[in-house]
């Protein structure tokens, strides 16, 4: 499949149009949870020998990171 083809874009368009800006607010803080949990998720299956402190410490080197390219 290409990745250009979004089969169910419209779809999930309408429900969002749908949605309240309450519900929508409430979806995007979800999904921003959803996004740090993978993220760190990803990150300690990389470099699962750090200790807790350490950890920390290149979570948020790799955050400002991130945040540095936009």
């Amino acid at each position: 499949m290409d990745i250009k083809e979004r089969p169910n874009h419209r779809q999930y368009i309408e429900i969002l149009r749908r949605m309240t800006p309450e519900q929508r607010l409430m979806k995007a803080f979800e999904l921003s949870k959803f996004s740090k949990k993978l993220f760190i998720h990803g990150l300690r299956k990389r470099v699962p020998d750090l200790n807790e402190e350490e950890f920390h410490k290149l979570y948020m080197e790799r955050l400002q990171k991130m945040l540095n390219q936009h």
